[in-house]
């Protein structure tokens, strides 16, 4: 025979552990749902992993002045996260604080399949980021590349004349990714 409040208590603790989990249930929901906005907001923060916005600031003014006496190396450097040739048409240049310059990113796509990729930008030296003013670049939006093709993407840009003097190199360098990338097909 079974004991009658055994069977009462079992209900009642059941109850108490259904309540439990449908409670970490919804905050694990809550969790998954918050992650998105936080880590922007993380990222903004620390300077980490922005997609990149034409920079407000990056329209040169009128009475801008080249600051002939500096020079700055700038260094190019290109990453793929994917099936892509992606390079820069030079490795370096010397340009003046607040002359305007121009490099160029060639990318393949080596895939038979269109696909849609982003690039974002990094510097370094990090504080150099703030003075590395892009006016037109491809990384404002994504890109769609066609099965087997070949694209020039360039960038145009200038240093504020601003940057700290002891600055003499900056290093921009691009992370190009396909976007909602194809599912991978498993192997057997």
């Amino acid at each position: 025979m079974r004991n009658p409040k055994a069977i009462e208590l079992l209900e009642k603790l059941n109850s108490v552990m259904l309540g439990k989990l449908i409670v970490v249930a919804v905050l694990m929901f809550g969790f998954g749902w918050a992650l998105i906005p936080v880590y922007k907001q993380i990222c903004k923060l620390t300077g980490v992993n922005i997609l990149t916005q034409q920079d407000e600031m990056a329209v040169v003014p009128l009475n801008s002045q080249v600051d002939s006496s500096r020079v700055v190396t700038i260094e190019f450097d290109a990453n793929t996260t994917g099936p892509w040739r992606f390079r820069p048409v030079v490795n370096s240049m010397k340009i003046h604080p607040g002359e305007m310059a121009q490099i160029v990113y060639e990318v393949v796509n080596t895939q038979s399949r269109s696909m849609d990729a982003q690039a974002i930008p990094s510097y370094a030296p990090q504080q150099a980021g703030s003075f590395f003013m892009k006016v037109e670049c491809f990384c404002f939006k994504q890109q769609t590349l066609g099965p087997n093709e070949a694209r020039q993407m360039p960038v145009v840009f200038y240093i504020d004349p601003k940057l700290p003097k002891n600055v003499k190199t900056i290093t921009l360098s691009y992370t190009f990714f396909e976007v909602g990338g194809a599912p991978l097909k498993a192997s057997v």
